[in-house]
């Protein structure tokens, strides 16, 4: 887009915010649910992981399949049709009744959830002016971000009063009524690869790869953050649900809660990369997430060190996000649905590695080990960030 574009109106911003956190929370309502879905579908608990993992099989198809048809298909209609689907899928997943159908609807709601919550983030990026698109995609991150945390209390509440299937069937009444909005106000913006055919189109996003190396960078980056956030995440209910706290899915699920604080904080860093202190965010961002794991680890002697450790996990990982999305966003105006599907297929690899290793981890070595699964991941982060840089 030109730098001569008009600022998008908070109302379109909030918008955005809103539907990318509704979309992306239905990829992470599993999570807090692994001990009831353990039980109801017989799944071990060193393999349960595998529910997560499918979801995130789903992600990885998303973005290689279906979140470059950005740069091709009008978006409006293009996520029109998804939401829809992403009902169907919802819904498939809260009345499985074989551990076949919940993993079919847990990789369809991956695919479709990832699908629209990348597409919307490709959409505002496009619809922004090059002097504010950090600050725009901070915004529209920072809702999914929120989303991604609240995802976790809301299906811990629901849960507790209805069941984890009423988690799905509520998610997708919500999605039914985003549609409307989002139909009404989101921008029609020209389609930029509208010659390209659909195969050409995505043998490019591998000529994007290849040849940014910011691209390259910021997408291991991404790998192993989102890595350490799953080995987190994917293993909290774990613990928390056995003895000695017994907390219920509502208890554990407002841990979210307390990660919006950092989520917030962080909000500022895509108006820092606009203001050319992309590389500083970057590193104070790895520091903060390498230095969370340190409460993260005394958990078992203090619940205010989890949560601690929790709002540093989330401040310095957001951030490293958002920063990140800024950056790979400045090059190639006209595939900014495939930058962003090359960028989130390396946070698909990380989540779904994260996900089935710390569950395996944590039946082998308790608490202790997966943290120290996660602050291994946190310094390789920041070790590689360091060696790319010393290349430049």
């Amino acid at each position: 887009m030109a730098t001569s574009s008009p600022p998008l109106s908070q109302g379109l911003l909030l918008l955005f915010a809103i539907a990318s956190g509704l979309s992306v929370a239905n990829v992470y309502y599993a999570q807090p649910l692994l001990d009831a879905l353990s039980d109801d579908f017989k799944i071990s608990q060193a393999a349960v992981g595998g529910v997560v993992t499918a979801t995130q099989l789903g992600c990885a198809l998303a973005l290689l399949l279906l979140v470059p048809l950005g740069d091709k298909v009008p978006r409006k209609m293009l996520m029109g049709i998804q939401l829809l689907a992403l009902v169907c899928a919802l819904v498939t997943v809260g009345l499985a009744r074989s551990s076949y159908v919940l993993l079919a609807g847990m990789l369809a709601v991956g695919l479709l959830g990832t699908a629209m919550t990348q597409g919307l983030i490709a959409y505002a990026a496009s619809a922004a002016g090059e002097d504010e698109r950090g600050r725009v995609v901070g915004a529209a991150q920072s809702g999914v971000f929120i989303g991604l945390l609240l995802s976790r209390v809301f299906s811990g509440a629901v849960s507790d009063v209805t069941g984890w299937r009423g988690v799905y069937l509520c998610a997708a009444i919500m999605m039914l009524c985003l549609a409307w909005p989002l139909w009404k106000r989101l921008p029609a913006i020209p389609v930029q690869a509208d010659g390209l055919r659909y195969l050409t189109l995505i043998k490019s996003m591998w000529c994007l790869l290849r040849d940014d190396k910011v691209l390259q960078v910021r997408g291991v980056l991404a790998m192993l953050m989102f890595a350490a956030f799953n080995v987190f995440w994917s293993a909290l209910v774990l613990p928390l649900s056995a003895s000695p706290y017994h907390f219920s899915h509502t208890v554990i699920g407002a841990f979210g809660l307390v990660g919006v604080i950092g989520a917030l904080a962080a909000s500022k860093a895509g108006r820092w990369s606009d203001q050319g202190h992309a590389q500083r965010t970057s590193a104070v961002s790895l520091a903060v997430l390498l230095l969370a794991w340190w409460p993260l680890s005394l958990m078992e002697s203090s619940l205010w060190a989890l949560v601690a450790g929790i709002i540093l996990l989330d401040l310095g990982g957001q951030a490293l996000h958002v920063t990140n999305q800024s950056l790979i966003f400045r090059s190639s105006p006209q595939a900014h649905s495939r930058l962003v599907g090359v960028y989130m297929l390396f946070y698909a690899v990380g989540s779904g590695l994260g996900a089935i290793s710390t569950t395996a981890i944590y039946a082998a070595r308790g608490w202790q080990g997966v943290c120290f699964l996660g602050a291994a991941v946190s310094f390789i982060a920041l070790l590689f960030w360091l060696m790319a840089r010393r290349g430049d």
